[in-house]
């Protein structure tokens, strides 16, 4: 992801981001948003629902403990979202989430579908024709 949108995510989200700029040995997030441009729309409406429901539970004198952010990143083209605290209800946002990211591109944001042989990315059809694969997911390699 671009550093202008990581850091625009870890600046409407800090409370989450507490993690960010710890050492590799303590978290993945100090590599930053590991996934495409494509990807932020969704992430931004995943954090902001996450942290109004934690704040929310959280006035209301229902104790969620505050997410924290482990590791966001790309595997078998879908996005992954490893945390810290929540609830069910956070449980559920997150596999949403995670389950949107397989029908949208991680370049542009448009609607997309899992491509690639050995490597599954999920791409627009512009953006698969760009890297050379077919519509049946095989490498053009002419």
């Amino acid at each position: 992801m671009k550093q202008e949108l990581d850091e625009l995510l870890c600046k409407r989200y800090p409370k989450m981001m507490t993690n960010r700029h710890a050492s590799m040995m303590e978290t993945a997030m100090c590599w930053g948003f590991e996934c495409g441009d494509g990807w932020f729309d969704i992430l931004n409406h995943l954090m902001n629902n996450i942290q109004h429901h934690i704040d929310w539970k959280n006035r209301n004198g229902v104790v969620v403990a505050q997410v924290t952010l482990d590791q966001v990143k790309e595997k078998f083209g879908t996005l992954r979202f490893y945390y810290t605290g929540g609830d069910e209800y956070i449980r559920g946002v997150v596999d949403m989430a995670e389950s949107i990211s397989g029908i949208t591109c991680e370049t542009c944001g448009n609607r997309g579908k899992g491509v690639g042989g050995g490597w599954i990315t999920t791409l627009c059809k512009e953006h698969a024709e760009a890297r050379g694969i077919y519509e049946d997911g095989e490498k053009n390699d002419i």
